[in-house]
């Protein structure tokens, strides 16, 4: 599973930003990193993050959905195709100046069409879970059975009931899109819509599937298994292509959302595992050799003579993994010295005789 980075942080912008210096910072990026421009081998996939960074924020609606639920939100309620086609206007306000437009920017390095007509994608779909500390310890293998959108058994797909097939569509042979010209003063725009006949499909289902209605897709529930890594912290991760599925086009993603449950002795700070250990008076006074938890076990530490409260002993290698690195954390413990609230009369003698000592 691979996180998904924050718009805002792609853009290198804050959520405060106003919208102009949004656009700004986008087209700056934009520019470094178009192929046209940028040779090198990461250029491309740079530029659509920022690309589709900059199509949600850049939408009111859109950007107030992200703001809210993050990544999951968005995923969940439009397509990628989505995404880019309502934000249009968005874009050709930065680029269309000069003759272009929209589809002509980008057609390059998201193929012909530019950013949604070739292919379909399916929706993302969201699963979230809570696991404990002990799993992100040892990372948990996860199976779960997910009502999704899959292809249909009967027809394999195709939309066709079995024994026939899809026909080429005669509006657009086969393209699944037309293409469409305006001139605009001196600028002439050349745009790219589906076909309206099959609905940019490129075919045409003649003879229908009986199961799924032509559509060669049907809801039902798949089992899926992945693991979660050593080292997961809260947050959204995605699992490529186990989203709905969309027969002759792009499967959607799942994004799973991971929230770690509190732990009864543990605080958590990245790797770091903190813990407070109660000791008496006489124990941080004298000395003592203790026993504290640790994730898989126990450790004995050693209280020195004199420890004052709230001193910290580290205990190295004992915190969590790190995820995508190699090595663990270190567990803190914070010594806690208790005072006692109610004393006998001897218990007072005794202390009293002690303060005596040092006159």
């Amino acid at each position: 599973m691979t996180a998904k980075r924050d718009y805002y942080e792609v853009l290198g912008v804050s959520k405060d930003t106003p919208i102009n210096e949004i656009k700004s910072q986008y087209r700056k990026l934009a520019l470094k990193f178009h192929p046209d421009r940028n040779k090198s081998e990461e250029a491309g996939e740079h530029f659509k993050e920022i690309s589709e960074a900059y199509a949600v924020i850049s939408d009111p609606e859109k950007r107030k959905i992200y703001d809210q639920y993050g990544h999951a939100g968005v995923d969940g309620k439009y397509s990628r195709d989505d995404i880019f086609q309502g934000a249009s206007a968005n874009f050709n306000d930065i680029f269309g100046r000069g003759g272009g437009g929209f589809d002509s920017i980008f057609e390059s390095i998201f193929g012909r069409g530019g950013f949604g007509t070739q292919q379909q994608r399916g929706s993302d779909l969201l699963y979230e879970t809570s696991i404990t500390l002990e799993d992100v310890l040892s990372g948990k293998k996860m199976e779960i059975d997910l009502k999704k959108t899959i292809e249909c058994n009967t027809c394999n797909g195709s939309g066709c009931k079995p024994g026939t097939s899809q026909q080429t569509c005669t509006s657009c042979n086969g393209q699944g899109q037309v293409r469409k010209s305006r001139s605009m003063g001196f600028a002439s725009f050349v745009t790219v819509e589906p076909c309206s006949s099959c609905r940019g499909k490129g075919s045409i289902v003649e003879t229908p599937c009986s199961e799924c209605k032509g559509n060669g897709k049907t809801k039902g529930t798949k089992k899926i298994t992945f693991e979660i890594p050593p080292g997961v912290d809260n947050g959204d991760y995605t699992i490529p292509n186990e989203g709905d599925e969309i027969p002759g086009g792009m499967n959607g993603d799942l994004i799973v959302r991971i929230r770690i449950q509190p732990h009864q002795n543990f605080k958590r700070d990245g790797a770091d595992l903190f813990y407070d250990q109660d000791v008496s008076m006489t124990d941080a006074t004298l000395g003592k050799e203790v026993t504290v938890p640790i994730l898989n076990g126990s450790e004995k530490i050693k209280i020195e003579s004199g420890s004052q409260p709230n001193t910290i002993i580290k205990l190295k290698g004992k915190g969590l993994p790190r995820m995508n690195s190699r090595g663990r954390g270190d567990q803190y413990v914070r010594i806690v010295v208790n005072i006692p609230k109610k004393l006998s009369k001897h218990q007072k003698n005794l202390l009293e005789e002690f303060q005596k000592s040092f006159e």
